[in-house]
């Protein structure tokens, strides 16, 4: 096994808009330096590489144009380059969330070159290298979605009402690790995998890479100036916050960073120092496309988000997060009307005795713990917002409650079924690659 590991920065100019669906804030400073790190793992057989960028996430319509020079940059197949965002909410304006805050083209443009740049940096850096891995357990996110006597779900609801019935999922606590080091055992890298929401800072007016990126800072005060990866899990129902602790929700954004960052960080700390070295590591990949459905607004619904948009261009002073929501509704169906189909990404990969599972969703947890149940490694990781963002993908259980993250926009567009068939064609891949 050969490993080639890099790092460059991606933070964003001032004075431009931060992502955030129902803010419209830009940026005033920095906090820290968001990072895109990546990991070009080849045994001369197969090769891939894997790119985690401090950002909210990234649309196939900004990744496509650049993959065919990532991966000759690295020197891999096209569709052996997994790019996967943090999903930071302090980052620069990618999604479309917000009507009046644009995606952020220019610098689209400029972090395309910086991803070609890392993956030629990462193929430059290539060595022989002996790999471990580990996994243990961290609680860095809970679950976010309350559940009333009436049937309704809320995200992030107030969990003291009298009628709260309690919350609708579980969440994920496991904590895996993969580790590389040269033939003298000074590490070259670190990747890790956890399940919760970085939103530490959403709604602030500077640049940060929340929790991952001052987890990155601890481990390389212990480890060195490494690469260090993360990709986030299935995390679309889950917070930071323990919503039922009644002072949790309310605790600041540095405090409840730091904590989610020094659990990470220790974990990983232990895991690395209880591993054992592997000189040869089965690496195996497999992808595929997933067609799937789309569910499209009710007409009431669509007439409801025409004349919020109406009402906000004429001027009148019309909620937040109304405006919000009328903008994902008129989206989707400019979209998604003519079609009601989308296209996923699917990625199975194994490293010796872990296996990843990457897709481009904001996942229900439960599907994440499903596809960990299904899996034949001894270590699974499901890996979020990869190779493109496909939005929230809810079970039965959030399309019924509906609320935010439930009901459709365009970012919550999946139909119900979707995934249940993420699940299974991502179980199927898994034993193609571990086979």
């Amino acid at each position: 096994m050969q490993v080639g590991a890099a790092s460059v920065a991606i933070t964003n100019q001032l004075g431009r808009p931060i992502q955030g669906a129902s803010v419209d804030n830009a940026a005033e400073s920095v906090r820290d330096e968001c990072e895109a790190n990546a990991l070009l793992l080849d045994d001369g057989a197969e090769a891939v590489l894997l790119i985690s960028c401090d950002l909210v996430g990234l649309e196939r319509r900004a990744l496509d144009p650049v993959r065919e020079d990532m991966a000759q940059a690295a020197g891999v197949a096209a569709d052996a380059v997994i790019a996967a965002g943090t999903h930071m909410h302090s980052g620069p304006s990618l999604l479309r969330t917000n009507r009046t805050k644009p995606v952020d083209e220019e610098y689209v443009a400029r972090l395309q070159g910086r991803l070609v740049q890392v993956a030629g940096q990462a193929r430059a850096a290539l060595r022989p290298a002996r790999l471990a891995w580990g996994v243990g357990e961290a609680r860095i996110g809970y679950n976010r979605r309350s559940c009333y006597a009436d049937g309704s779900h809320i995200m992030h609801g107030d969990t003291r009402r009298p009628d709260f019935t309690g919350l609708e999922g579980p969440d994920d606590p496991a904590h895996l690790a993969l580790f590389a080091v040269d033939e003298e055992g000074q590490p070259l890298a670190i990747l890790w995998n956890n399940t919760s929401h970085p939103t530490c800072f959403y709604g602030a007016s500077f640049y940060s890479a929340d929790y991952p990126g001052e987890a990155r800072r601890l481990l390389r005060d212990a480890l060195g100036p490494i690469p260090v990866l993360y990709f986030n899990g299935a995390f679309g129902d889950i917070c930071i916050e323990n919503l039922l602790t009644p002072q949790d929700p309310r605790r600041p954004g540095e405090e409840k960073m730091r904590r989610a960052a020094q659990l990470a960080a220790g974990e990983t700390l232990r895991l690395f120092h209880e591993a054992e070295w592997c000189d040869d590591a089965p690496l195996r990949h497999r992808a595929e496309t997933l067609e799937v459905g789309v569910r499209l607004p009710a007409r009431e619904r669509a007439a409801w988000a025409a004349d919020v948009l109406a009402r906000t261009d004429a001027g009148e002073d019309v909620p937040r997060y109304d405006r919000m929501i009328a903008f994902g509704v008129h989206l989707l169906q400019e979209e998604f009307g003519a079609t009601s189909r989308d296209r996923l990404a699917l990625h199975a990969l194994r490293v010796g005795d872990v296996a990843l599972l990457a897709q481009p969703c904001e996942l229900y947890c439960q599907f994440g713990l499903d596809l960990k149940r299904r899996s034949p490694a001894p270590l699974t990781g499901v890996v979020g917002i990869a190779d493109g963002y496909g939005g929230y993908c809810p079970t039965l259980y959030g399309i019924l409650g509906g609320g935010y993250s439930g009901e459709p926009i365009h970012w919550a567009r999946l139909a119900p079924e979707a995934g249940y068939q993420i699940v299974d064609a991502g179980a199927r891949l898994l034993r193609e690659a571990w086979q």
